[in-house]
């Protein structure tokens, strides 16, 4: 995870911050303040460009054409990946929801991936006798049991051209195969990948879902085509990932290593010249319904995405070569911004309780630093909550959800993810 290089750096600096604390206490917090609070402000300002691209692009979408459909003669072979891990409860379901794909059958080729420990799901998908154009592949047991080295695997058995993930509790849009082919033909040839809207069709059920769906729609309504706008690298969601299947096996597939695959394979799809964009289709998605699968669904994305950064962060010089200062600055900000914000978020609840029971809070700063650093922090609590809740408010709009209110409690929310980057950094230390 972390290379010679790195480990040097950061004893290194920890140290040089610990001498200087010593030395000039007053003068090191406000230096760190200052650098803090302004990655902060680039964080914030994403969001607030996200909130004004949302709302530019509602009128748009009112305007938009359909698009012309391809034969089914023409059509190319489509492969479907869905790798299954202890799901044997959700099987039949999925086969329902991939046979209601609008595809020629004999056009598709959908892999179920399996695990050769996994006993019980293995029987029950058996026990379906699934018809053509489903096919049942068993990946031998090693390490890592990840699903990103099961997808290696069964992609050296696919026929089509083109690709897609989908997850076990997956209902993708029935036309979305055909969207996606639509897409990648009015693309550009660096066009490598196609990332579905995924929405929480359980967000109803209790307050996680719905502060699930609340998340899910601010991502992938708000920040995701926002990146796109901007030519940003775009952070894969995990599933409905469409891909040209040759650039996929150029790019040497997926980590098997790295537990949020998807985040590291959107970060090298742009460090080797390719890009992605957001597909206009759904994908219907199961949020995780009690606070124990939560955070243990959300520690594993933490934990990738701690991997992702340290990855591609190891040759800085050579990153910033294949990216550009712009794409450079936005990895950082979109990789450590989501690692960062996660762990630092309860410090501005502490630091606002001690400036609080002062005798004179919020009093004037005691220097320019102070004041620079003091103006900005303002700006990040006051922009950054507003541009969060405008951004969660019109996803929800524009998705029909009815959680309005539950908006306003999206600071608790956070503060269970400041729990899940707690226990990522201590397993991804171990």
């Amino acid at each position: 995870v972390v290379s010679q290089g790195q480990r040097v750096f950061l004893v290194s600096l920890v140290s040089v911050v610990l001498v200087c604390l010593v030395v000039m206490p007053l003068l090191t917090l406000q230096v760190v303040a200052g650098v803090a609070t302004l990655f902060f402000a680039l964080v914030v300002l994403l969001r607030v460009v996200a909130c004004i691209n949302i709302v530019a692009l509602m009128p748009l979408q009112l305007l938009r054409r359909p698009e012309a459909g391809i034969s089914d003669e023409d059509l190319p072979v489509y492969t479907i990946l869905v790798p299954l891990f202890q799901e044997a409860r959700v099987v039949s379901g999925l086969v329902q929801a991939l046979m209601r794909l609008d595809y020629p059958a004999d056009k598709l080729d959908i892999k179920i991936i399996l695990e050769s420990v996994d006993r019980e799901t293995i029987d029950k998908v058996r026990s379906l006798c699934l018809p053509r154009p489903f096919e049942v592949i068993v990946v031998p047991d090693s390490q890592p049991r990840t699903k990103p080295k099961a997808l290696n695997f069964a992609l050296q058995l696919a026929r089509g051209e083109y690709v897609v993930v989908y997850d076990a509790e997956d209902r993708p849009a029935p036309d979305q195969l055909r969207k996606a082919l639509a897409a990648f033909a009015r693309g550009p040839a660096n066009l490598a990948c196609l990332q579905a809207r995924l929405t929480i069709y359980n967000g109803a059920e209790n307050w996680i879902t719905k502060q699930y769906a609340i998340e899910y729609g601010a991502l992938f309504r708000g920040l995701l085509p926002t990146f796109q706008a901007l030519g940003l690298p775009i952070p894969l969601g995990g599933t409905s990932n469409h891909f040209r299947i040759s650039a996929l096996r150029w790019l040497g597939e997926w980590d098997a290593f790295n537990v949020t695959e998807d985040a590291d394979l959107g970060m090298r799809l742009y460090k080797h010249g390719y890009i992605c964009r957001v597909l206009d289709s759904e994908t219907g998605e199961e949020a995780p319904c009690t606070l124990k699968a939560w955070i243990r669904q959300r520690t594993r994305w933490l934990k990738g995405w701690m991997q992702t950064w340290l990855v591609h962060a190891r040759r800085p010089f050579r990153l910033w070569h294949r990216l550009g200062t712009g794409r450079f600055l936005a990895f950082h900000v979109i990789t450590a911004g989501t690692i960062v914000s996660a762990l630092a978020h309860p410090v501005f609840w502490l630091l606002l309780a001690l400036e609080l029971s002062d005798d004179r809070p919020f009093g004037a700063p005691g220097s320019l630093i102070e004041l620079h650093v003091w103006l900005l922090a303002l700006f990040n609590v006051a922009i950054g909550f507003v541009a969060s809740m405008i951004l969660s408010l019109v996803a929800l709009r524009q998705t029909g959800g009815r959680f309005a209110l539950r908006i306003l409690f999206v600071a608790v929310y956070w503060l269970l993810v400041f729990m899940a980057a707690c226990v990522a950094l201590v397993r991804l230390a171990f």
